[in-house]
């Protein structure tokens, strides 16, 4: 029996069918094992249909594809989103991403005519979309989750906002402040994330689908229609700057960066006053931890953790950029690791900033330490300097050195300001009179610092209102821009 000769197109092929004629020998075990990104990229699950929907309906309204046949494509691809969200949907590795694992499944439920779907699409338009989607969701919900906090924030100083610490510099006692004075200023540090986050995601909000593979496509599409599907404001300039681009993930991880920086700041002030040595903070119980040895302890484990993860969000960031550093125009395999660092940065500050949250609504003050703790380390000399200037019309910095060289004489005594009788002060200078006793005092401190954005309680109590109403604005200014 002669062999059947086949002619090359008919020959039987073992390579993935997604890169056509061109290979006939199927991947190696090795290429399979560093290609795959489907255990990652599945994550882009949802977001791959909804592009894949608004690219059929486009085609179908530019006469590419038949009316028909787009209402059979999407048909399989609602059943295919459904699978999904009941978890019944099995994602295969051995189909590399999530975009073909969509793809091949929709080809068992609709047959032949899902091959019609990729028509003037590239994966590298495609994967673009999806990953601005999902970035565009992830922004959304740290943004909503920001909110929170910085309210959480604004009623804790409300409850506080005459309620005196000490505030310091090189963590030496420098001035008394209010404690809600001080938390607002986290407060504001927040604030600043979410207006980082909002300027992002209207930086990101163009639409890179219909630049194909990287210099557009010959068919008569229409990237505007699915750019105002998808919820995007217009489709991208550049196809080259399209499929290439992931400024867009690098704007999110550098604000996820900051953010996480700004909340290690504030659990390591949250881990010191929670100390004995301290004692001005008790976090919540439920926030902490025990010692598998010492039965007395309980440890600010929450608040290490945010201090901690911080530093993983800055890798995942020093890792993209160096990813992407030599790329040279337009998409390479390269920015498949865009996606792990990514995700892994979104989750962790979101989990960081409710935690966050949680251990400010539940923390315990300790007032009086707090305010004892606001007169030590000499803390009124400004303001005894101050009051030299005022009363007896000296230069501020000869009134600068009589407080410092009075701070000397009262330490070689044992001494500090706090508790100083107006006949020491005499007897050191002759200048300090009755008068100059009355400004040693916590309350008066404070209060005296009525400047714009001091600490005067009166001032704490319109900052915090003010930031408040920023913080509504912000979310109405928002809403108005996705309308």
């Amino acid at each position: 029996m002669n062999d059947i000769q086949l002619v090359p197109s008919e020959v039987p092929s073992k390579a993935n069918p997604l890169w056509g004629g061109r290979f006939n020998e199927g991947a190696s075990e090795l290429l399979k094992e560093i290609n795959s990104s489907v255990h990652f990229d599945k994550r882009l699950a949802l977001q791959d249909i909804a592009g894949s929907i608004a690219h059929a309906e486009m085609l179908a309204f530019c006469g590419v594809l038949g009316v028909h046949e787009v209402k059979i494509i999407i048909s399989g691809l609602h059943k295919i989103k459904l699978e999904i969200e009941t978890g019944i949907f099995v994602f295969d590795s051995a189909l590399e991403d999530v975009h073909m694992n969509v793809e091949s499944r929709l080809h068992v439920i609709v047959g032949p005519v899902a091959g019609r779907l990729h028509t003037g699409r590239s994966r590298n338009d495609q994967v673009a979309v999806d990953t601005k989607m999902w970035v565009r969701d992830a922004t959304d919900r740290l943004d909503a989750l920001l909110y929170q906090l910085i309210e959480i924030i604004v009623e804790q100083a409300n409850n506080h906002y005459a309620h005196a610490m000490p505030g310091f510099t090189h963590m030496q006692c420098a001035q008394p402040v209010t404690l809600g004075h001080h938390l607002l200023a986290y407060g504001e540090m927040f604030f600043r994330d979410r207006d980082r986050l909002l300027d992002a995601r209207r930086r990101l909000n163009e639409s890179p689908l219909g630049a194909a593979a990287l210099a557009g496509t010959s068919y008569p599409i229409n990237p505007v229609q699915t750019a105002h599907t998808l919820g995007f404001d217009r489709p991208t300039r550049n196809s080259l700057d399209a499929v290439s681009d992931r400024d867009f993930v690098l704007d999110y991880m550098m604000t996820a960066a900051t953010m996480a920086m700004h909340m290690s700041r504030l659990a390591e002030e949250l881990v010191i006053w929670s100390s004995p040595q301290f004692d001005f903070a008790h976090l919540p119980e439920n926030l902490t931890a025990g010692s598998s040895i010492m039965p007395q302890k309980r440890n600010p484990d929450t608040a290490e953790l945010v201090r901690a993860k911080s530093g993983r969000v800055f890798g995942n960031l020093m890792a993209l950029l160096a990813v992407l550093k030599g790329l040279p125009l337009a998409y390479s395999r390269d920015m498949q690791e865009d996606k792990e660092a990514l995700f892994d940065s979104a989750d962790t500050v979101e989990l960081c900033v409710r935690a966050t949250t949680a251990m400010l609504a539940g923390i315990t003050i300790n007032l009086p330490k707090m305010k004892n703790d606001a007169t030590l380390g000499n803390s009124s000399a400004t303001d005894l300097a101050d009051w030299l200037v005022r009363e007896q019309k000296i230069s501020f910095r000869e009134s600068h050195g009589i407080v410092g060289n009075l701070v000397k004489w009262l330490e070689e005594r044992g001494k500090e300001l706090q508790g100083v009788t107006q006949i020491e002060l005499a007897s050191f200078d002759p200048r300090f009179d009755q008068r100059a006793a009355d400004v040693l005092n916590v309350n008066h401190a404070i209060a005296s610092r009525n400047s714009f954005g001091g600490t005067a309680p009166e001032r704490v109590k319109t900052a915090a209102a003010t930031l408040h109403q920023l913080n509504a604005s912000l979310a109405t200014n928002k809403l108005k821009s996705a309308c």
